[in-house]
């Protein structure tokens, strides 16, 4: 693994610290989309989660203050192990999972498909937090559907724009703070409180990168961008997350598909809004040309969307790399 990726520069040039993290970041999605995620047990994530649950097990309170102390105690050790790790491709190579996302997305999407409701419904889980026992062939695409825009954000343009930031310690980081999210970030009676600061802290660090995902989506539909611009602008808010909505909606619009409205976490209904609908209900869907998820054509379109987004933003990293070396070399 490259320690030091791209400090030579281009032609003898020395390369500044920003260029080297971008090509960097760029690198660490090359090497997961070409090899994927490690095997549980040996991945870091899996490790720290375990790291995590035992300190759960030690500190957990029903106050705001004991998941405070817990969530600064995992950015810590996910900072230090980037720090250790010190290689920005190899940090965020680590913290990405563009190629199992995709995957996933299309056993499931494949089993859906072949009429298998059975394996469908067992292998959502592996995607989505929602009961997914009563869903039917539309709820499952559905729910397909929000998890590649949702986790194309926290697993693939998150990781990738913090290691372009911060370097290997940014993406290890946020890796660590994505991960407690999933571990205590939910609204239950255990985590209402305790979670709260790992949930506010997710919400804070993909702030940016939704917004970056959703304006890669518009740029690579540009016969859409105004439909994709205006489902985020006037869907999104609506959303109880402020990026998920923002990743979702995106999607929405890319697809001209309706996403969104009810469904149940952990047997409480919640009423989601419909994402789109603002849209289709100007345009399209007065035609007839917009309605809800339909068939695995929707679940495969999707797939088609974030695996564009992934590359475009390979390409973006490693053209930043490079006009800020050129700037840096006219500078010198």
């Amino acid at each position: 693994m490259c320690r030091n990726c791209g400090t030579a520069g281009f032609g003898g040039q020395s390369m500044s610290q920003l260029s080297q993290r971008c090509l960097g970041a760029a690198t660490g999605l090359v090497i997961d989309r070409m090899l994927g995620e490690p095997p549980a047990d040996i991945h870091p994530v899996a490790k720290f989660g375990s790291t995590m649950t035992r300190l759960e097990q030690a500190i957990w309170r029903d106050r705001h203050s004991a998941g405070v102390a817990y969530v600064a105690a995992g950015v810590a050790i996910g900072a230090t192990s980037g720090w250790l790790v010190r290689s920005t491709s190899a940090a965020v190579a680590m913290s990405a999972a563009g190629r199992t996302l995709r995957r996933v997305a299309t056993h499931v999407g494949g089993a859906l498909a072949s009429g298998d409701m059975y394996t469908a419904r067992a292998e959502l889980p592996s995607l989505v937090g929602r009961d997914v026992t009563q869903l039917d062939e539309s709820g499952i695409a559905d729910a397909i559907i929000e998890s590649v825009a949702e986790n194309s954000v926290d697993a693939v343009i998150a990781p990738a724009f913090w290691g372009a930031v911060a370097g290997a310690p940014g993406a290890m980081a946020y890796r660590a703070i994505n991960t407690m999210d999933a571990m205590v970030g939910r609204r239950s009676t255990r985590y209402r409180n305790f979670g709260w600061a790992a949930a506010r802290l997710d919400d804070a660090v993909n702030y940016i990168p939704a917004r970056i995902f959703a304006v890669l989506v518009a740029a690579l539909n540009p016969k859409r961008a105004r439909q994709i611009i205006g489902a985020v602008h006037q869907d999104a808010p609506a959303h109880p997350s402020p990026n998920a909505g923002v990743a979702e909606a995106a999607m929405a619009g890319a697809l001209n598909r309706q996403l969104g409205g009810p469904l149940s976490y952990e047997g409480e209904a919640e009423h989601r809004p419909t994402l789109g609908s603002s849209v289709c209900v100007r345009g399209a869907y007065l035609k007839g040309t917009c309605s809800r998820v339909e068939n695995i054509n929707d679940i495969k379109a999707a797939i088609r969307v974030a695996d564009r987004v992934e590359v475009f933003a390979v390409g973006l990293l490693v053209m930043s790399g490079f006009v800020n070396w050129l700037l840096d070399r006219r500078s010198s």
